[in-house]
């Protein structure tokens, strides 16, 4: 009778509101000693069932009703997508997004307003009119509003609607003579409400941040003068409606808040009306708002919501600071699943857990790599499967490159490989006496690389030679020059051994052991990949001072002594020695020294004709050195800003996003203009300008026969072992690490189809005489990295969301038919110095490392504990387990870089082969829980196992028993009483039901 009273009174008393929420939360405060939940959570439970369909994202805008001049309107105050925007102030611009602050107070007010107000579900409205009309009804039937009320409120709720696009509204001078209306009732003929949206709602860029199947609900406050108790109303419309001008941008309304009262509580309405607006926006209250069939429903979502929410201290922080939109959300499911059955003994879900996101406190899954790497036991059992998983996607994988960002990935990924192809190729004619040298590494790339992302499993794979390969290559040409074995002819035969061996090991769905490499083995290898990139970037630096070398002994003072002059040799010299380009000249005596002007000459002319360069300055090369350094570091941290520049405050989302998906083409073009601009000789790209052999004496295509015994062809077996297990470690670690869940790919795996194309390339390469190519990890990562998605449409504050990578072959076939045209773009290419590039390898090797654990783990070392990043693994594993684990990876890696630095690099490969025993031995020194945030817990076949044959015993114990207890049956005597077996163990009351109503307490 009281709750009745209270309904119809209207009061907004805050011991009311606590009396009624006590009630309701009753059994939650004895939630955690028995197995009941809340009726809240009980009645929420049934309605939102995880097979609806999810509701639309909800637009909130807040209006309230202002009095200007005799005149009122309806004034925008804020709006929610996600987070709130005030309008300031000062009344021309919004605030920037902050987390809601909601004051204990408004939310109980809000409840007693939903249990006192009128509530409307599934209103069959189409226009605010009728909706208005349908309201007062509504409150006149219930006795909350006298009748004679009705015109007054139609009056005030049909006002015309102020947004923040607009301007206030000023009176003409025609109309300050006319009398303003003293009876409000004429309504319908003053109705401001414009049927249809106007232009500045359809023109509003606002809409940009909205997802296309949202849903609008309005919040209405006000005050006015001839109410004595709130008018409250909340309606959910059947179908979403365009109610004209009531919305800032035009979305179909679903939910309409009206909260009318008398003057003087301005300021507790406004913050009824956050509070109502803060709830709508909110993923569980708005997924009961849709789903709500009575007034009932609507107050436990308000209790549910009220169940979750963390109250601040007053003294300890300023309410008038607005929180700053975290970077990362807590997942709505986690909420959500505090709803479902198993989860009913937890309260709160994970309320208490130091506000953490629910990736952060779920437990890791095990070491699971999908179904791509399952053993078929069929003859090419993966590799069909890999066929028929890429098929459906072979047209979307071409237009799905025509993008714009595919422009700068193209761009980036090509001066990537022709530098890698050019230093490869001139090491390598180095180790093979130009056997094999740039022009093949450009032609191998180019047609290794387009082959492999036209046909391949995983075409964001971008194929390059390694240096493992490099050292192979170098000690079978020493074993050839020392044993008089033809070179090209032997490399061709281990080539097609390892070709047919590929074959063998996709044919056996060999590829399935990768499930076995988990993060530590995985980490280990790109960090040692990346590292290198690293190395040799700041090695090839290095070089550049040392072929330009400084003046360290520059004294301003004595700058009159540095010179350098070309000296005449002596005539008896010359003539015993021949110099460079006189070779002809049949008798030296002729030859006039004195009519050669010697001061004048070049220095390389100087030391064609035998003289000889005295002076100071002759070793050193003015400004080439710093110049080279500016350029180097220059490219690389231009890149670096610019590729932030994204989350940067400046210019508009799409131009920043355009600046960083461009970020490294635009670095290379400003150094390259400053290096222009400046016309210093720095060292130049220097690209091949005709397609033919490095070496003269060899052609296109290699003999298999002819020039070695036979048994070379067999014998070739052995070392071809080797180069197989090196090409599918680096392949499939390489593969394994760009399939990464984190990077979102949709398109399925390929494993066994990219080891069967990297096994014909390399007969192909091998009988064509060219380098033999496999996975470049940093190369893919960079590749991966410049196709990432995100959303557009993310609501102000919040973060874009990553939504995967684009996956398409196009990028990765343009960028190696680019590579095989670099001979005809020379003339273009030579005009890129080479520490630019070198800033790009280092670019490539830095970006690598992000995202990988066993790095930020490292830098671990050298913060304080409590400087620390709040990582999931610190909340589960202690430190000193985390350094330890840390320390066995850091000396693994430098086992790994002291065999990659000497000749021992050939069993490279079989040392990644070693990560994996190490890995096996940790579970000896670490639990499975520290493993599993760590690192993976490895797939436990012998456990399975072992269970299947627990399993089997149990089975033949059950039978062995029946089959006892029917030889017994059939001896005992057919007139003997059956007999029954009492349990002597005490019947233990249930945790729930400890003292059942049933039993007997004296007994």
């Amino acid at each position: 009778m009281e709750q009745e009273q209270r309904r119809l009174t209207g009061s907004f008393s805050i011991q009311d509101s606590i009396q009624s929420l006590t009630s309701s939360l009753g059994s939650q405060s004895t939630l955690l000693s028995s197995c009941t939940v809340s009726p809240a959570a009980e009645r929420l439970r049934h309605i939102l069932r995880e097979e609806d369909e999810p509701t639309p994202t909800l637009f909130t805008e807040m209006d309230t009703l202002q009095h200007e001049g005799g005149e009122m309107e309806w004034k925008e105050s804020a709006r929610w997508v996600k987070f709130e925007e005030k309008v300031e102030e000062g009344g021309e611009r919004w605030s920037k997004p902050h987390v809601s602050t909601l004051s204990l107070h408004s939310l109980f007010e809000l409840r007693t307003c939903l249990q006192t107000g009128c509530i409307l579900l599934d209103l069959e409205g189409y226009s605010l009119p009728q909706i208005v009309d349908d309201i007062i009804e509504k409150q006149v039937q219930e006795g909350l509003i006298a009748p004679e009320l009705r015109e007054k409120v139609s009056f005030v709720l049909l006002r015309k609607h102020r947004h923040q696009t607009k301007k206030p509204i000023h009176r003409s001078l025609a109309d300050l003579g006319k009398p303003s209306p003293s009876n409000p009732s004429q309504c319908r003929s003053m109705n401001d409400i414009s049927v249809t949206p106007s232009s500045d709602q359809l023109k509003n860029k606002f809409m940009k941040k909205i997802p296309r199947d949202a849903e609008a609900s309005n919040v209405l406050i006000g005050e006015v003068d001839f109410l004595d108790k709130p008018l409250v109303a909340f309606v959910r419309l059947a179908q979403a409606a365009t109610l004209g001008g009531l919305t800032e941008v035009p979305v179909p309304t679903r939910f309409l808040f009206v909260l009318l009262g008398p003057n003087g509580k301005a300021k507790s309405y406004n913050e009824i009306g956050r509070a109502m607006a803060t709830l709508m926006v909110d993923d569980l209250f708005s997924d009961v708002a849709y789903k709500a069939r009575d007034r009932d429903d609507l107050i436990a979502g308000i209790d549910e919501f009220l169940d979750e929410v963390i109250v601040l201290p007053p003294g300890e922080w300023d309410p008038k600071i607005r929180i700053e939109p975290p970077k990362k959300l807590p997942s709505a499911d986690m909420r959500k699943s505090v709803l479902t059955l198993n989860e009913l003994g937890q309260p709160n879900g994970n309320a208490g857990g130091g506000g953490a996101s629910a990736e952060d406190e779920e437990m890791p899954a095990p070491h699971e790599l999908g179904e791509e790497l399952k053993f078929t036991g069929r003859f090419c059992g993966g590799l069909w499967l890999d066929i028929k998983r890429k098929v459906p996607w072979c047209l979307s994988d071409f237009y799905d490159g025509f993008h714009i960002q595919s422009i700068s990935a193209v761009l980036f990924i090509y001066l990537g490989c022709i530098t890698n192809a050019i230093t490869f190729g001139g090491l390598l004619g180095d180790a093979t006496d130009n056997y094999q040298g740039v022009m093949e590494s450009f032609l191998g790339t180019a047609l290794a690389g387009a082959v492999f992302c036209f046909f391949g499993g995983q075409p964001l794979i971008i194929l390059s030679s390694t240096g493992p390969i490099l050292i192979f290559e170098k000690l079978l040409y020493e074993f050839s020059i020392n044993n008089d074995i033809d070179y090209m002819e032997i490399r061709l035969w281990i080539g097609l051994h390892s070709c047919l061996q590929c074959l063998i090991l996709v044919a056996t769905d060999a590829s399935y052991i990768i499930k076995y490499m988990t993060r530590f083995t995985e980490e280990g290898f790109s960090s040692l990949i990346s590292f290198i990139f690293i190395s040799d970037a700041l090695k090839k630096m290095m070089g550049t001072f040392n072929y330009y070398p400084i003046n360290r002994e520059f004294k301003p003072d004595y700058i009159t002594s540095y010179k350098c002059e070309c000296q005449a040799p002596d005539q008896v010299a010359f003539n015993t020695s021949s110099p460079l380009g006189l070779e002809n000249i049949s008798d030296y005596s002729m030859f006039n020294f004195t009519a050669l002007d010697w001061s004048q000459m070049t220095k390389k002319e100087c030391l064609r004709f035998g003289g000889s360069l005295v002076g100071k300055a002759c070793k050193y090369v003015p400004d080439l050195a710093m110049l080279s350094f500016i350029l180097f570091f220059g490219t690389y941290s231009m890149t670096i800003s610019l590729k932030k520049f994204k989350s940067s405050r400046y210019f508009p989302t799409k131009c920043r996003a355009l600046i960083a998906d461009f970020s490294i083409i635009i670095s290379i073009l400003v150094f390259c203009a400053l290096d222009y601009v400046l016309s210093l000789d720095t060292p130049k790209l220097h690209v091949p300008t005709q397609i033919k052999p490095t070496r003269p004496d060899r052609g296109w295509i290699v003999m298999p026969l002819g020039k070695n015994p036979w048994w070379m062809c067999m014998a070739s077996f052995v070392p071809a072992l080797l180069v197989t297990i090196l090409i599918f470690m680096d392949q499939q670690i390489t593969a394994v690490i760009v399939n990464r869940k984190e990077n979102k790919l949709k398109k399925g795996c390929g494993y066994h189809l990219d080891l069967f194309w990297v096994g014909i390339l390399m007969a192909v390469c091998s009988f064509m005489g060219l380098p033999w190519y496999v996975a470049a990890t940093v190369i893919s990562i960079a590749h991966i990295d410049s196709l990432r998605m995100e959303s557009e449409s993310s609501a102000p504050g919040e973060q874009p969301q990553f939504l995967g990578v684009r996956e398409q072959r196009f990028t990765g076939i343009l960028v190696f038919v680019l590579t095989g045209v670099s001979v005809f773009l020379a003339p273009v290419l030579q005009y890129i110095p080479m520490p630019v590039l070198y800033g790009v390898f280092l670019y490539m090797g830095v970006a690598s490392l992000h995202g990988i654990q066993f790095w930020e783990r490292m830098k671990l070392y050298l913060m304080p504990a409590k400087h620390q990043p709040d990582f999931a693994f610190l909340r589960h594993v202690p430190l000193r387990r985390v350094h330890l684990f840390t320390l066995v990876q850091i000396i693994c890696l430098a086992i790994l870089w002291i065999l990659k630095s000497t000749v021992a690099a050939i069993i490279f490969p079989v040392m990644i082969l070693g990560l994996m025993v190490v890995r096996r031995m940790l579970d000896l020194i670490f639990s499975q829980h520290d493993l599993a945030w760590l690192d993976d817990i490895l797939p436990d076949k012998d456990k399975k196992k072992k269970e299947d044959e627990k399993k089997k015993k149990e089975k033949k114990k059950a039978k062995a028993d029946e089959h006892n207890n029917s030889d017994e049956e059939s001896k005992r005597p057919k007139d003997s009483l059956p007999s029954v077996k009492i349990p002597l163990e005490p019947i233990k009351p249930s945790a729930c039901c400890p003292n059942p109503s049933n039993s007997d307490p004296s007994a």
